[in-house]
């Protein structure tokens, strides 16, 4: 490769043509370029500008120098060329929100019901003669309570107003907070470019057309350019083409770098030509958003057809394309691996099908007997006609039936649930940004609190990423610390400095440390900097050897890969003799490639197989059992006719070895107490390491993953596999399943070998419970395996864009210790989620019950439509709130994760449920029966159509809601514990909910009047209802009291997936993927559940929350159907594309009966 350093103007002087903004290149122009690949591509520059030099010198810009950062020349740029910012879709308009909410199909009964109340409440019959329709209107005290039927119409149309107005406030917030979010990962999202010759990082946005930008293995390309210079580059562009296969980028071949477009190989060198709207990714967004309007109607029609929730993660606004029109069109083909729904979020979903079907059946029952008892009694035993002036009472006494149906359904359906989910994952999330997790899919930090085995990276997890070399064997001496440079001969020194230096990325550094006596700064790939510090301590200066050979004099370069793990460059004698290769990389792997060593004379003789052995056993293994990483450093002279390049095998070989250094990492000193911490809390800590196993033993000692006397297995990649694999290579599951468990350090591992492993333990069906893993990993080979775990942790600093892209928390101080926090949080969530649920069902069951029974025996329900709305809504709303802020403890870590198959609600919080119901309903039906006489006062029972608010039901109902307040207080605790009250001055919002809640009672019972159905109460009443409620917490201490072993008769309920569903689904698991929730939806009408399910209200809030920080806030749309929320579509990559698994497609087709789904991109692009 010819030397790049053609003669360039420096940064900023003028060169040829001054329009444009006086640069030498048309903004179109350059557009179009863009657009070419490979051949088309070269011809086109060649015709149009001669070379990439002359680009660089129309631009103004040199390849060497970079801009001058000059702040008017950068402002020139942008105004000629755009900036590097795509501008987010606006965010939905709280009106827009409002309007959603009243989509709801339950709150429509509602309104519609209430409409009708409201009309027929302003028809009077002629005549006085009340008694021509029965005893309908009998009883009436006076005219002007006849007036006031209309209030009760209008009250419930009030009550829902509040409702929407809580679920679209509860929206709005939320995405307030993703953006808050988005932006915060935008600003982390730097690169690497050159300015006025020095290397910088500026954030994404900040890049201008003209910037010389550094690209090495692992970027997300952040704009299009077009290559300077590239060692062994290769750049995955399926998030463009849908190809997955990895491009070869050169200069002869195919110099076009696309944004949006990952470095999967090599680095190099690029000038940008194309930023923001104007790069690929950017073209398609702008071509996309052009249909406004019309587009986003038809998109509308598409998704409700499809049902296909489609997701898509950017890391950075810059390719977060936020057009869902993009999403529709732009798909193309991609493997997808699936990721199960959360294991809460399955749960739920189950759960509250099941409460949905049994409060459709009491709500339609309740309606049936109300209206044929009435018609017997009054047609039949009354013996009247159905005179045509009596319709419209009639009419409103069936209304007045259907609402008390709807409102046992409204009751019936827990729709506080998802809101409940909502608050406890938002304010988790919120609170977790301090402890170092950077959520990016809300649901993985509940899945989190289940996890059962973390399977983790060794270097800069676990250990501190600061790598220092601390043993060296050079000139067949093996130093025990880096030796004095006179104690190597001068020609060995010059070889070993001259090869670390001019062998590894130019941008890896060693830079003076930011503060007096602080330790020197590591830049670049940390091995590499342990290698340059070894070359400074041996007195010498990488510095000056880098500046002799500039990285366009590099011949050429193999970079370092998984598979290679070694790196090599080649160097051109300056004579033009012939070639001089350096190589570096894992010494087991480079010491089989050497043919010869240096020996004490720095001289080089032979280097048989057994003098290598040997020295694995006296140098290396030593080496590696005091935990270091050992590097090999080679050479290799080349003369005579050029080899060729491309054949490695040849290439690489012969190799003369130099030296065999020792790397230290040193292990994070508060590691060994995190995994001890893990191991309480019952989850396996693993170590997945591309090291040494002698090394990684040592390692894993130290942090505690292995204890002395304890039987585990560490295996290198090599045995692993072929303890897993049938005699056709194919992984199978017994062999995995006889392995895993007792696995605890896999070395010398691929990328491939971790996704195995983790793949394996999720699927694996053996032990108690199921297995739900997390990963952490920062390379760009990580991201398989990142994707496939239920939990990917991808490291902030150390990470890749890859690895990030594809995680779903990234740890933004790498430590492994924020791990422990995080399974902290998640397992506050879940137990949050559990209090609330505990809490939520005891007021379902009795509501439902007491308006059922009572509107059966009374033909009235005790608790009023009105009445109703308030416990739901606001004990839901303000509960969820309440129970679902708990802070987390300690004490979280001492019991054992849940899994993915224990249910929901446990036996003892099954105990607890039926145990206060019982309390309730007695003390209900007491008052609703025999209240009158205790109180001595008029019964309420039997009361006419219109009839002014009783004592009696008021006293019911304020004793309800009293019950239900103390019982928050008990839900407080769901393991059996006998002090509710501990740590709970440590949650204000809890204290505030309650006594706020008591406080708005107070106002409605003494206020409330005929809206709400109440009347005011004397002091001793209040008293009374008080006493009554505090009575809940004694019988709780009564109740926790019993053991739950003794009560047989217990059943769990919201189960996870049972193991036979597993087998089941392991069979279809190749022809469609679908979701256990989806099943059970299946069996039941689908179509009741589009119009009853109230849950959807806030579940798709929920939803939302699960494809959070998607930066889409077309995500907030409510979902068209219950269905279409568990069809996970997820993204590959790159926002650019949006891959679609086909079961999405296949259930809801199977789910709208049997129909075929509509062709689409998304299913030609399966």
């Amino acid at each position: 490769m010819a030397n790049n350093t053609a003669d360039h103007p420096p940064g900023n002087s003028v060169a040829e043509g001054n329009h444009d903004g006086d640069f030498g290149c048309k903004l179109m122009e350059l557009r179009e370029l863009m657009e070419l690949r490979s051949a088309e591509a070269v011809a086109k520059l060649r015709d149009m500008y001669g070379d990439v030099q002359s680009v660089c010198r129309r631009l103004k810009t040199s390849p060497i120098e970079g801009l001058s950062g000059n702040p008017v020349d950068l402002e020139k740029r942008h105004a000629a060329f755009g900036k590097n910012f795509i501008p987010p879709k606006k965010p939905k308009t709280f009106l827009q929100l409002v309007w959603e909410a009243l989509q709801d199909v339950t709150l429509i009964i509602l309104e519609i019901a209430a409409i009708i109340s409201l009309g027929l409440s302003f028809y009077h019959p002629q005549g006085n003669d009340s008694n021509v329709c029965g005893q309908v209107s009998g009883g009436v005290e006076d005219e002007g309570e006849a007036q006031a039927g209309w209030i009760e119409g209008a009250a419930i149309l009030f009550s829902v107003i509040i409702v929407v107005l809580v679920t679209a406030f509860n929206d709005w917030s939320k995405e307030k907070q993703f953006r808050g979010l988005q932006s915060r990962i935008e600003q982390e999202q730097k690169f690497t470019v050159i300015r006025n010759g020095q290397v910088i990082q500026i954030p994404v946005a900040e890049i201008v057309v003209g910037d010389i930008a550094q690209i090495k293995y692992g970027d997300l390309l952040p704009a299009d350019g077009i290559l300077i210079q590239g060692n062994d580059l290769k750049i995955d562009e399926s998030s463009l083409t849908g190809e997955s296969d990895q491009v070869r980028k050169s200069l002869e071949k195919d110099p076009m770098l696309l944004s949006g477009t990952h470095v999967m190989e090599g680095s190099g060198r690029m000038v940008v030509t194309a930023v923001g709207l104007n790069s690929q990714t950017g073209i398609i967004f702008t071509l996309l958003g052009a249909g406004g309007e019309e587009e986003e109607k038809k998109v509308k029609k598409a998704k409700t057809q499809d049902g296909v929730a489609l997701e898509i993660q950017p890391l950075k606004s810059e390719e977060g394309v936020e057009s869902e029109e993009k999403e529709e069109k732009v798909v193309k083909k991609v493997n997808v691996t699936k990721k199960e729904k959360s294991v809460l979020q399955g749960k739920l979903t189950r759960l509250a099908v099941q409460i949905g079907k049994a409060g459709l059946i009491m709500s339609a029952v309740t309606v049936i007997i109300l209206i044929l008892y009435f018609v017997i009694d009054t047609f039949g035993v009354q013996g009247r006609e159905w005179k045509a002036e009596c319709t419209p009472i009639y009419i409103q006494y069936f209304v007045k039936f259907f609402i008390i149906g709807v409102t046992v359904l409204v009751v019936a359906v827990p729709e506080g649930l998802p809101l409940a989910v909502t608050i406890s994952l938002a304010y988790s999330v919120k609170k977790m940004m301090k402890d170092n997790n950077l959520v990016r899919h809300l649901d993985a930090c509940e899945t989190m609190g289940n996890a059962t085995a973390i399977c983790s990276d060794k270097t800069g997890t676990l250990t501190m990423n600061r790598m220092t070399v601390v043993q060296a064997y050079v000139g067949d001496t093996h130093y025990k610390t880096v030796p004095e440079p006179e104690a190597i001969k001068p020609q060995t020194l010059e070889l070993m400095v001259n090869s670390i230096s001019i062998n590894s990325a130019y941008t890896t550094k060693i830079l003076p440390p930011e503060r007096e006596g602080g330790l020197p700064r590591h830049v670049g790939n940390k091995t590499e900097c342990a290698l340059l510090g070894l070359v400074m301590d041996l007195k010498r200066d990488y510095q000056p050897i880098r500046d002799e050979v500039p990285e366009e004099k590099l011949y050429k370069v193999y970079t370092f890969n998984s598979s290679r793990k070694s790196m090599s460059t080649v160097l051109k004698n300056a004579d033009g003799s012939g070639f001089r290769m350096y190589s570096k990389g894992a010494s087991e792997i480079v010491l089989r490639k050497c043919s010869h060593i240096l020996d004490a004379a720095g001289q080089p003789r032979a280097f048989k197989p057994k003098d290598r052995d040997e020295m694995v056993r006296k140098v290396i293994e030593p080496m590696a059992c005091d935990g270091l990483r050992t590097i090999c450093v080679a050479t290799r002279d080349f003369v005579g006719a050029e080899p060729d390049w491309d054949n490695e095998a040849d290439i690489l070989n012969n190799l003369t070895c130099i030296c065999v250094v020792g790397i230290e990492d040193p292990v994070r000193p508060e590691v060994p107490e995190a995994i001890a911490k893990c191991q309480k809390a019952g989850i396996t800590v693993r170590m997945v390491t591309g090291d040494n196993i002698n090394t990684a033993r040592a390692i894993a000692t130290k942090c505690g993953i292995l204890l002395p006397g304890e039987d585990f297995l560490c295996l290198e990649g090599k045995e692993f596999n072929q303890q897993i694999r049938n005699d056709k290579g194919e992984v199978e599951q017994e062999r995995l399943d006889k392995v895993w468990p007792k696995l605890r350090v896999l070395a010398r591992s691929s990328p491939t070998d971790k996704h195995t492993l983790v793949k394996g333990i999720i699927d694996s069906t053996v032990g108690e419970t199921r297995q739900v893993v997390a990963v952490t990993g920062d390379g760009t080979n990580d991201g398989p395996a990142l994707k496939k775990a239920d939990v990917g942790f991808a490291m902030g600093i150390a990470g890749t864009d890859v690895a990030k892209e594809a995680s779903d928390i990234i740890l933004t101080d790498d430590n492994f210790t924020s791990i422990v926090k995080a399974v902290m949080w998640g397992r506050n969530v879940y137990d949050s989620i559990s209090k609330f649920l505990q809490f939520q069902l005891t007021v379902n069951v009795v509501a439902v019950i007491v308006a059922f029974t009572g509107a059966c025996i009374t033909q009235d329900s005790p608790l009023k439509a009105v009445q109703m709305l308030w416990v739901n809504l606001i004990m839901d709303t303000l509960a969820s709130l309440a129970l679902a802020t708990e802070p987390p403890t300690e004490a979280l870590l001492l019991r054992k994760p849940y899994g993915r198959d224990k249910p929901l609600i446990s036996r003892t919080m099954m105990k607890n449920i039926l145990g206060h119901a019982v309390y309730q309903l007695v003390v209900t039906f007491t008052l609703l029966f025999a209240g009158e006489r205790f109180f001595n006062i008029d019964s309420g029972r039997n009361s006419p159509l219109h009839a002014p608010p009783s004592e009696h039901y008021t006293i019911i109902f304020n004793v309800f809601v009293m019950m239900q307040l103390f019982n928050e207080i008990n839900a407080r605790k769901i393991h059996g514990e006998r002090n509710v009250f501990e740590g709970v001055y440590r949650n204000p919002i809890f204290c505030s909910v309650v006594l706020g809640t008591f406080a708005l009672q107070i106002i409605i019972v003494q206020f409330g009047g005929k809206p709400f159905s109440c009347t005011a109460l004397t002091l001793d009443q209040w008293l009374w209802c008080i006493f009554i409620g505090v009575a809940e917490l004694l019988w709780g201490q009564f109740i926790s009291a019993v053991p739950t072993h003794r009560l047989k008769f217990l059943k769990e309920a919201g189960h996870g997936i049972t193991k036979e569903e597993i087998q089941q689904e392991e069979q279809t698991e190749d022809v469609d993927e679908i979701d256990h929730a989806e099943m059970e939806l299946r069996r039941g009408q689908i179509l009741w559940f589009r119009g009853l399910n109230r849950i959807q209200t806030q579940m798709d809030v929920v939803y939302t929350f699960q494809s959070s920080q998607t930066a889409v806030p077309g995500a907030l749309r409510r979902q068209p159907s219950v269905v279409s929320q568990h069809n996970d579509a997820k993204t590959v990559s790159s926002p650019t594309h949006v891959g679609i698994s086909s079961s999405s497609l296949s259930a809801n087709s199977a789910a709208t009966g049997g129909l075929p789904a509509p062709a689409s991109p998304s299913a030609a692009g399966n």
